[in-house]
């Protein structure tokens, strides 16, 4: 895949989609009806990003109150309903950042370019630890579910992570902090910077 490429976005509020996250969506308006039908029919991805200030608080237009920080989604299943309307299901990928808006079609399109997490001088280990110290505080936390939690949670860093960013109390804000990360082990220490006090693991 190329490090540059033009994708369809789909704007949501307060939703921030990490690598392998599963995200159910709901396709009603025919801009993103039209959206859908391209990513159908090219089979490429589209990019999730984040709406930071409302239609009914500013008057700005949409390309200048969403997030220039994304997320890749690929089309895992599509559903569509007697009414044109379609229930999605998409598989988070690669995160990016936005390079230029296209306001050419119905729905905001953008030039993007991949932004891959950089390797961390500490290396492998030291993610796998933070992700199993991650894992703990979860569990903690989750006390009531924590062996639904230890068998559905994911062995790689990366997947954790974003398993974690899913099952923690943060706000929109919050996650996209963490998606921003420069690298893994940044991630997964922010996440844990995030983990609410009473599920902390004890020094």
């Amino acid at each position: 895949m190329t490090s540059k490429m033009r994708v369809p976005l789909f704007p949501l509020p307060n939703v921030v989609l990490f690598p392998g996250q599963v995200l159910p969506l709901y396709v009603f308006e025919p801009r993103y009806r039209e959206l859908l039908a391209y990513v159908q029919a090219s089979g490429s991805p589209f990019g999730i990003v984040r709406i930071v200030q409302f239609r009914e608080t500013s008057p700005l237009p949409l390309h200048e109150r969403v997030s220039r920080v994304g997320t890749l989604a690929h089309l895992a299943r599509a559903e569509q309903h007697e009414d044109g309307t379609s229930s999605i299901l998409v598989v988070g990928g690669e995160r990016f950042r936005v390079q230029d808006f296209d306001l050419s079609h119905a729905y905001l399109s953008a030039e993007v370019s991949l932004w891959p997490l950089a390797p961390h001088t500490l290396g492998p280990d030291a993610e796998v630890a933070s992700a199993r110290h991650l894992l703990a505080d979860l569990l903690r936390l989750h006390a009531a579910d924590a062996p639904a939690i230890r068998d559905s949670a994911p062995e790689d860093p990366l997947l954790l992570a974003s398993f974690a960013a899913a099952l923690l109390p943060l706000s929109a804000e919050q996650r996209e902090t963490a998606l921003t990360a420069p690298t893994l082990l940044d991630r997964l220490s922010i996440l844990l910077g995030f983990v609410p006090g009473e599920a902390r693991e004890l020094n």
